[in-house]
Protein backbone atom coordinates (compact mmCIF):
# COMPACT_ATOMS: atom_id res chain seq x y z
CA UNK A 1 0.00 0.00 0.00
CA UNK A 2 1.47 3.08 -1.13
CA UNK A 3 0.07 6.58 1.00
CA UNK A 4 0.35 10.06 -0.63
CA UNK A 5 0.25 12.94 1.11
CA UNK A 6 -0.86 16.17 -1.01
CA UNK A 7 0.11 19.13 1.24
CA UNK A 8 -0.99 22.53 0.59
CA UNK A 9 -3.21 25.90 1.94
CA UNK A 10 -6.18 24.95 0.19
CA UNK A 11 -7.38 28.54 0.24
CA UNK A 12 -9.80 27.41 -0.85
CA UNK A 13 -9.67 24.01 -3.28
CA UNK A 14 -10.13 24.66 -6.90
CA UNK A 15 -10.39 22.10 -9.49
CA UNK A 16 -7.71 21.96 -10.47
CA UNK A 17 -6.78 20.72 -6.93
CA UNK A 18 -9.41 17.97 -7.03
CA UNK A 19 -7.51 17.46 -10.78
CA UNK A 20 -4.19 16.41 -8.86
CA UNK A 21 -6.46 14.29 -6.04
CA UNK A 22 -8.35 12.09 -8.72
CA UNK A 23 -4.94 11.85 -10.68
CA UNK A 24 -3.00 10.68 -7.75
CA UNK A 25 -5.76 8.36 -7.00
CA UNK A 26 -4.75 6.44 -10.09
CA UNK A 27 -1.50 5.94 -8.85
CA UNK A 28 -1.51 5.56 -5.25
CA UNK A 29 -3.83 3.64 -3.18
CA UNK A 30 -4.86 6.69 -0.86
CA UNK A 31 -3.71 9.97 -0.70
CA UNK A 32 -3.98 12.52 2.89
CA UNK A 33 -5.00 16.45 1.85
CA UNK A 34 -2.68 17.78 4.26
CA UNK A 35 -3.92 21.47 5.25
CA UNK A 36 -1.51 23.45 6.19
CA UNK A 37 -0.99 26.66 8.50
CA UNK A 38 1.51 28.51 6.30
CA UNK A 39 3.20 31.63 8.45
CA UNK A 40 3.57 33.58 5.36
CA UNK A 41 -0.30 33.63 3.86
CA UNK A 42 -3.24 35.27 5.28
CA UNK A 43 -6.10 32.57 4.25
CA UNK A 44 -9.86 33.80 3.79
CA UNK A 45 -11.05 30.93 5.37
CA UNK A 46 -10.22 29.29 8.66
CA UNK A 47 -7.79 25.85 8.95
CA UNK A 48 -11.66 24.06 9.79
CA UNK A 49 -13.30 25.84 6.81
CA UNK A 50 -11.38 24.51 4.56
CA UNK A 51 -10.79 20.98 6.18
CA UNK A 52 -14.92 21.07 5.56
CA UNK A 53 -14.43 22.39 2.07
CA UNK A 54 -12.18 19.55 0.96
CA UNK A 55 -13.78 16.75 2.70
CA UNK A 56 -17.46 17.72 1.14
CA UNK A 57 -15.48 17.74 -2.66
CA UNK A 58 -13.71 14.50 -1.20
CA UNK A 59 -16.83 12.65 0.12
CA UNK A 60 -17.44 10.54 -2.93
CA UNK A 61 -13.64 8.92 -2.23
CA UNK A 62 -13.26 6.75 0.59
CA UNK A 63 -9.03 6.61 -0.24
CA UNK A 64 -8.58 10.38 0.53
CA UNK A 65 -8.26 11.67 4.32
CA UNK A 66 -8.29 15.19 5.17
CA UNK A 67 -6.03 16.51 8.09
CA UNK A 68 -4.84 19.51 8.97
CA UNK A 69 -1.05 19.81 9.94
CA UNK A 70 1.37 22.46 10.98
CA UNK A 71 5.39 21.70 11.38
CA UNK A 72 7.80 19.86 9.11
CA UNK A 73 5.74 18.12 5.92
CA UNK A 74 8.25 14.81 5.95
CA UNK A 75 7.21 14.63 9.62
CA UNK A 76 3.78 14.84 9.47
CA UNK A 77 3.62 12.40 6.23
CA UNK A 78 5.69 10.06 8.65
CA UNK A 79 3.28 9.98 11.11
CA UNK A 80 0.49 9.52 8.66
CA UNK A 81 2.40 6.88 7.13
CA UNK A 82 2.97 8.67 3.80
CA UNK A 83 5.72 8.01 1.55
CA UNK A 84 5.43 10.04 -1.14
CA UNK A 85 4.51 13.61 -1.02
CA UNK A 86 2.63 14.77 -4.22
CA UNK A 87 2.81 18.30 -5.87
CA UNK A 88 0.88 19.42 -8.87
CA UNK A 89 3.12 21.77 -11.08
CA UNK A 90 1.37 24.62 -13.31
CA UNK A 91 4.36 26.21 -15.06
CA UNK A 92 7.80 26.58 -14.74
CA UNK A 93 7.97 29.20 -12.35
CA UNK A 94 5.95 26.48 -9.99
CA UNK A 95 8.76 24.54 -10.84
CA UNK A 96 11.61 26.42 -9.61
CA UNK A 97 9.58 26.68 -6.16
CA UNK A 98 9.01 22.99 -5.79
CA UNK A 99 12.45 21.82 -6.67
CA UNK A 100 13.89 23.53 -3.92
CA UNK A 101 11.06 22.46 -1.46
CA UNK A 102 11.53 18.72 -2.77
CA UNK A 103 15.28 19.08 -2.64
CA UNK A 104 14.71 20.28 1.12
CA UNK A 105 12.27 17.35 2.10
CA UNK A 106 14.89 14.78 0.84
CA UNK A 107 17.20 16.52 3.05
CA UNK A 108 15.23 16.06 5.66
CA UNK A 109 13.81 12.51 5.37
CA UNK A 110 15.13 10.79 2.56
CA UNK A 111 12.74 7.82 2.70
CA UNK A 112 9.88 9.94 0.96
CA UNK A 113 9.85 10.79 -2.39
CA UNK A 114 8.38 13.70 -3.75
CA UNK A 115 6.21 13.08 -7.57
CA UNK A 116 5.20 16.06 -9.28
CA UNK A 117 2.07 15.66 -11.27
CA UNK A 118 1.28 18.10 -14.24
CA UNK A 119 -2.10 19.80 -13.38
CA UNK A 120 -4.66 19.43 -16.63
CA UNK A 121 -4.25 21.57 -19.37
CA UNK A 122 -7.61 22.85 -18.35
CA UNK A 123 -6.80 23.80 -15.16
CA UNK A 124 -3.23 25.56 -15.73
CA UNK A 125 -4.37 28.79 -15.30
CA UNK A 126 -6.10 28.27 -11.95
CA UNK A 127 -4.91 29.39 -8.68
CA UNK A 128 -6.23 29.94 -5.21
CA UNK A 129 -5.21 33.48 -5.30
CA UNK A 130 -6.47 34.13 -8.65
CA UNK A 131 -10.15 32.43 -7.90
CA UNK A 132 -10.30 34.43 -4.65
CA UNK A 133 -9.46 38.00 -7.15
CA UNK A 134 -12.07 37.18 -9.43
CA UNK A 135 -13.92 35.56 -6.23
CA UNK A 136 -14.05 39.45 -5.00
CA UNK A 137 -15.25 41.27 -7.89
CA UNK A 138 -18.10 39.15 -8.80
CA UNK A 139 -16.45 36.71 -11.69
CA UNK A 140 -18.04 33.89 -12.33
CA UNK A 141 -16.65 30.93 -10.87
CA UNK A 142 -18.71 28.28 -12.27
CA UNK A 143 -15.68 26.16 -14.10
CA UNK A 144 -12.78 26.88 -11.55
CA UNK A 145 -14.23 25.78 -8.41
CA UNK A 146 -16.40 23.30 -7.16
CA UNK A 147 -20.02 24.72 -6.79
CA UNK A 148 -19.79 24.74 -2.54
CA UNK A 149 -16.71 26.21 -2.22
CA UNK A 150 -18.42 29.26 -5.39
CA UNK A 151 -21.24 29.92 -2.67
CA UNK A 152 -18.67 29.92 0.18
CA UNK A 153 -16.73 32.52 -1.89
CA UNK A 154 -20.03 34.70 -3.12
CA UNK A 155 -20.99 34.44 0.44
CA UNK A 156 -17.69 36.39 1.80
CA UNK A 157 -17.47 38.66 -0.77
CA UNK A 158 -21.19 39.66 -0.53
CA UNK A 159 -22.23 38.04 -3.87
Amino acid sequence: MVKAIYPGTFDPITNGHIDIIERGLRLFDSIVVAIGENPAKRPLFTIEERMEMVRECVRHEPRVEVRAFNGLLVDFAKECGATVILRGLRAVSDFDYELQRALMNRKLSREIETVFLMTGFRWIYISSTIVKEAARFGGNLCDLVPPLVEERLKKCFGF
